[in-house]
């Protein structure tokens, strides 16, 4: 699907993320880290797995939010 998609994939969700993550097929990581500490839930980012990461873009804002786009590492 993804070789044949002329378009951007888009995975949301813990889960099914953690899948494509492991298969190697996520090219680019969009992360909004939010400064507020809940304390359980699903983990953002499967264990066991380690991705290089180059950073491409980076957005602070004024509410401490802040947006990071990473592109994987070839």
């Amino acid at each position: 699907m993804k070789t044949q998609s002329p378009l951007d994939i888009s995975v949301a969700g813990p889960t099914l993320a953690a899948h494509a993550i492991r298969t190697g097929l996520v090219d680019e990581y969009h992360l909004l880290v939010v400064p507020t500490l809940l304390g359980g839930g699903i983990r953002v980012l499967p264990s066991n797995v380690r991705v290089k990461l180059d950073l491409l873009d980076e957005r602070r804002f004024a509410n401490g939010w802040v947006y990071l786009r990473y592109r994987t590492q070839a």
